[in-house]
C-alpha cells in the first residue's frame, strides 16, 4: 500500500444539531485574494434533496480555520455540485446542476414509508409548481462574482456541467470541459463536450469521442502548457462495493481544445473516480479521486512527465465507514504541501440504489507529495 505524509485531517463543513445536516461534492480554490474558498452542495437531508443548496465556506489562514458556510445558489430545485473558478482580476464562477422534480418525487419513494423525512421531502415538493421551476431554473446552473466572492449576480446556465466546474487556460480564457445531457440524470448516449465562455456566453469547440458500451460523465480539466488533460469518470450501468466498472480514462488536446485524442483508461477497472487535477509548483501533476471499495477512501496519483505516466493509488485516506465519499479537490497551500476536501457519509451505507437519510460533512486532508 502506497501512502503519503498526511499532517492533518479534519471536519470543515458540517451541521450535525440539524436534520440539514448532509453535505457533499465540494470544490476548493484560492481567491484573488490568497483566501481559500470550499464550495459544495449543503444543508440537505440526503443524497437526493430538493432542500440542496450551493454554500461557500471561506479560510483566510490556509486552512487552518474556516468560516460558517454560506448560500451562493438556492433554486427551488435539487442544487448539487459545486465547482468554483477564480479568473480575471476579481471575479470567481461556481457552478452547479438540478434535477427534475419528477426524478426528485421518484427518488422519495426510496425512503421508508411513511417516515419524517418522506413526507417532508413530499409536502415540500407537492408545494412546488414544478413546470414553472423548471422552466426558471432547471439545467447546468452557474453564477459570478465581480468582487472575490463578495457578491454573486443572477444564475447563469452552461450547456454542459463537472463536478469541479470549468478551467481557466493559462491564456486566461475560460474552458468547460463536462457531460453534455437533456436532463441532470447521466446516461450512456451522453457526451463530453468542450466550450469557451467568451463574452459571457457559451461556445462549443469539440466533443470528446465515445468510450462504447459504458457511461463517461463528471470530467475534469487542467491547462498544463500547451497541453489540456482531461479525466472522465467511467463506469457500467451500476456500480457497487462488488464490482463493475468505476474507474477514469484520460484524454488530451494540444490545440486548445479543438480537438482531443481518443480516452485511454489509466486505472484498474475498480480503481475509483472521478478526479480532480491540480499542478503543483514542483512541476508534479496531482490527481485525486474517491476509492468505493473497502476499504472506502481517497486516492491520489501523481505525474511528474505531463501526464505520460501515472504513478496511482496513493493512499490519502482509508478510514470511510461507506462507499457515499469521494469528489476530492485540491489546492497547494503557500507551504508547498497541499489540501485537499471531500465529502463522507458519517454511518455506514453501501447501495446507491435506496435512499436513506444521515449525515454527511466536507472534511480536508492535508498532505505532502512523496519524496
Amino acid at each position: 500500500m502506497k501512502k503519503v505524509f498526511v499532517h492533518e485531517m479534519k471536519t470543515i463543513i458540517q451541521n450535525p444539531d440539524s436534520k440539514f445536516n448532509y453535505f457533499a461534492w465540494p470544490s476548493v480554490a484560492r481567491l484573488h485574494d490568497g483566501t481559500l474558498a470550499a464550495v459544495c452542495s449543503g444543508f440537505r437531508i440526503g443524497h437526493v434533496c430538493p432542500f440542496g443548496k450551493v454554500v461557500m465556506a471561506k479560510s483566510t489562514d490556509d486552512g487552518k480555520t474556516w468560516s460558517s458556510p454560506c448560500v451562493v445558489i438556492d433554486t427551488p430545485l435539487d442544487d448539487r455540485d459545486a465547482g468554483i473558478l477564480p479568473f480575471g482580476d476579481s471575479s470567481v464562477m461556481i457552478t452547479s446542476f438540478n434535477n427534475t422534480v419528477a426524478f426528485q418525487q421518484n427518488t422519495n419513494k426510496m425512503r421508508e414509508q411513511g417516515s419524517p423525512e418522506q413526507r417532508l421531502v413530499e409536502g415540500y415538493l407537492a408545494g412546488i409548481d414544478a413546470k414553472k421551476a423548471e422552466s426558471r431554473y432547471l439545467g447546468y446552473t452557474y453564477v459570478i462574482s465581480n468582487d472575490n466572492g463578495v457578491t454573486f449576480g443572477d444564475i447563469g446556465f452552461s450547456p454542459v456541467t463537472a463536478p469541479h466546474g470549468p478551467c481557466l487556460l493559462e491564456n486566461g480564457d475560460i474552458l468547460y470541459v463536462g457531460r453534455s445531457a437533456s436532463d441532470g440524470i447521466a446516461q450512456k448516449e451522453d457526451r463530453i463536450e468542450c466550450h469557451k465562455f467568451v463574452n459571457g456566453e457559451f461556445e462549443f469547440v469539440s466533443a470528446i469521442e465515445a468510450i462504447p458500451g459504458v457511461l463517461s460523465c463528471e470530467p475534469a480539466a487542467i491547462d498544463i502548457g500547451g497541453k489540456i488533460i482531461v479525466h472522465i469518470r467511467v463506469q457500467n450501468e451500476k456500480q457497487s462495493e462488488d464490482g463493475g466498472m468505476f474507474t477514469i480514462f484520460q484524454s488530451e488536446s494540444s490545440d486548445g481544445g479543438k480537438t482531443f485524442s481518443k480516452p485511454r483508461q489509466i486505472l484498474s477497472d475498480t480503481g475509483g473516480a472521478p478526479a480532480h487535477l491540480m499542478k503543483h509548483s514542483s512541476g508534479a501533476l496531482v490527481s485525486v479521486y474517491g476509492y468505493r471499495k473497502k476499504p472506502f477512501g481517497i486516492k491520489a496519483m501523481i505525474s511528474y512527465d505531463g501526464g505520460e505516466n501515472w504513478d496511482t493509488d496513493y493512499v490519502l485516506y482509508d478510514g470511510a465507514s461507506s462507499l457515499d465519499l469521494g469528489y476530492p479537490a485540491s489546492v497547494e497551500r503557500k507551504d508547498g504541501t497541499i489540501l485537499t476536501v471531500f465529502y463522507e457519509r458519517e454511518e455506514s451505507w453501501e447501495n446507491f440504489y435506496e435512499e436513506t437519510n444521515g449525515g454527511s460533512a466536507i472534511k480536508q486532508i492535508v498532505w505532502s507529495l512523496p519524496q
